[in-house]
């Protein structure tokens, strides 16, 4: 168990190998490590959540991620915890912290099961004639914004957007996912129903946040990067504002289609203004540095 914990925090367990402990299985990088891990756990009756705020607190963790060439050499792979951690959120993660970030998350916990967007026919492609499952319904309201943790699944068919991201399906039981880099999944990012209408969730708070455009700018970094944006990375993002907005003003048609995206109102600002924006949180939402741990 705190091996699995392990694994979650920093990426890869003290036995790599996390659903295989036998003589198969990867031996412990750390044994000792696991040991004392083992017996905190049981010592301080299998407290979940004391033994994730331990090992976040450890100086381990909050290591630099920052490799220097003798390291990546040494230890490719950071077995030896020389340096943190550095992996991609998982599918769910991702999903969630763009919701959280444009103020579209809906926390309540507990309840039913919710089916946000989806591609249609995706289930009718998999399913028996009779099945109950057959097709799929999209909820409505706060059910689309509700954290990933309450999705429906089908056994065969998990959510598109989900999948692409590692998700694994539910037909066989998973303790390791595998992590990949494919443009398939930054095609999800950018395009995704969900995460198109958070990013003009986003840019409608910025734009109310301020009339200034580098506080708008910031407004965005310090909610999906949890910093201010760079002098040269403000500079970019600016150009990047000034074109997209000169092209939507030119064509208004398509700033309206991209507007239209998702279920939420779209608050009354200029829809040339509003779809340049939603395109700069988009792109910010993207970098590697928002979507990786």
């Amino acid at each position: 168990m705190v091996n699995r914990l392990w694994q979650e925090i920093f990426g890869m367990g003290i036995v790599p190998t996390s659903e295989n402990f036998g003589n198969q299985g990867s031996l412990p990088s750390h044994p000792e490590l696991l040991d004392f891990l083992a017996v905190e756990f049981r010592e301080k009756g299998w407290d979940i959540k004391y033994m994730l705020k331990l090992m976040v607190m450890s100086a381990t963790y909050q290591q630099s991620s920052v490799v220097n060439k003798e390291l990546r050499e040494l230890d490719p792979q950071n077995v030896y915890l020389a340096r943190s951690s550095r992996y991609r959120l998982s599918s769910e993660m991702i999903r969630d912290n763009v919701l959280l970030s444009s103020g579209l998350l809906h926390q309540e916990l507990g309840g039913p099961s919710v089916k946000p967007y989806q591609p249609e026919g995706l289930w009718e492609a998999v399913a028996m004639d009779q099945s109950n499952t057959r097709f799929y319904k999209q909820d409505a309201g706060e059910s689309l914004y509700r954290r990933s943790l309450y999705t429906f699944w089908k056994r065969t068919a998990a959510p598109a957007s989900m999948e692409i991201l590692n998700a694994p399906t539910r037909e066989v039981f998973c303790v390791r996912r595998d992590r990949t880099n494919t443009p398939l999944q930054a095609l999800v990012v950018l395009n995704d129903p969900q995460f198109v209408e958070a990013s003009r969730q986003l840019a409608a708070l910025a734009i109310a946040s301020s009339p200034d455009v580098d506080l708008r700018i910031d407004f965005i970094t310090k909610r999906l990067l949890d910093r201010l944006a760079k002098p040269n990375e403000r500079k970019i993002i600016r150009t990047s504002l000034e074109t997209i907005l000169a092209d939507f003003t030119a064509k208004p048609d398509e700033a309206a289609k991209l507007l239209k995206v998702g279920e939420t109102p779209v608050p009354a600002i200029p829809a040339p203004e509003l779809a340049a924006w939603t395109m700069v949180s988009s792109q910010i939402l993207n970098l590697d540095e928002t979507l990786t741990r």
